[in-house]
């Protein structure tokens, strides 16, 4: 039994199947700029993953935003602004073949993930940050996930760094990148190529890449002062980097001893499952919204 899972973000959307406690069949495609392209490509890739195994018993969905899966809407903002704000869940059922859809918000799933099978397994209280196209997040206490009153918990996101920006406005990878190349006037590049350049001694770089880091200490330093949680778990395609939780670990225990809390123990690492996390994440909660329904 198996069920194809979906995860939009801002950049691209990807797509596996969970088969025999595993996942396979990886791909993505460029997230389209309009919701009837949108619908085109996922029933084109769901067509052709459901060839791939026998007996797909639903479709988990990983999705930006205000994720309701009981009323089956999104809210809220996100990069993707045209699945917002209507009955979207009853779209994907009748995409997806009448088949069983669970959807939750991206950040969520990655935190299902940890705590399922990842960095969170063996800790009882958690952030995980997710770090893409914007900044997701997810609070975990007593192993519990918590979503908030208006499903809003965790949405680090949105907490102001600057007069005039948030953390997803100013501390991703993807802004990061983007101010580089308003700046230097070149061929635009990509965040793994900003990274090289900045090793390579690009002053203009490393001042971006010093910038991304310090955004993102200053907001995990606002959050361990919050929240003292066991541990931080970072996601997203930038937590491959091997060097990121040192990095910020080095920075925040800085912050915290400029700010005289020296009891905060940082304990910061890096998602098991990088760019797949949400991916396995949204399996966990078809699981929880189907337990009737036995995956192997």
């Amino acid at each position: 039994m198996a069920v194809i899972i979906f995860d939009f973000g801002g950049t691209s959307v990807k797509y596996g199947v969970w088969h025999e406690n595993k996942l396979s069949q990886h791909g993505s495609f460029k997230t389209p700029t309009t919701w009837a392209e949108m619908q085109t490509q996922l029933k084109t890739t769901f067509t052709r993953l459901q060839t791939t195994v026998d007996d797909v018993q639903g479709v988990a969905l990983s999705l930006p935003g205000v994720v309701d899966n009981k009323k089956g809407e999104i809210r809220g903002l996100s990069a993707i602004p045209y699945i917002h704000n209507f009955p979207i869940k009853k779209v994907f059922t009748e995409l997806f073949a009448d088949l069983p859809v669970a959807m939750e918000n991206d950040a969520n799933c990655a935190a299902l993930a940890e705590l399922w099978l990842g960095s969170a397994s063996d800790v009882d209280n958690a952030l995980v940050i997710a770090l893409g196209t914007g900044v997701g997040g997810s609070v975990i206490i007593n192993r519990q996930l918590v979503r908030g009153r208006n499903l809003v918990g965790g949405e680090f996101g949105f907490m102001q760094m600057t007069p005039e920006d948030t953390w997803s406005n100013i501390g991703t990878v993807v802004r990061t990148v983007q101010r580089y190349n308003e700046k230097s006037g070149q061929k635009a590049i990509n965040g793994t190529e900003l990274f090289d350049r900045a090793a390579g001694g690009d002053e203009l770089a490393q001042t971006e890449v010093d910038k991304f880091y310090h955004y993102n200490a200053v907001g995990l330093y606002n959050l361990i002062s919050s929240f003292n949680p066991d541990r931080i778990i970072l996601a997203g395609g930038v937590s491959a980097r091997q060097d990121l939780a040192e990095i910020l670990t080095h920075r925040v225990s800085n912050l915290l001893k400029w700010a005289g809390l020296v009891e905060p123990v940082v304990d910061i690492q890096t998602s098991r499952f990088s760019n797949d996390a949400n991916l396995i994440g949204a399996v966990k909660n078809f699981k929880d919204c189907y337990p009737e329904i036995t995956l192997k």
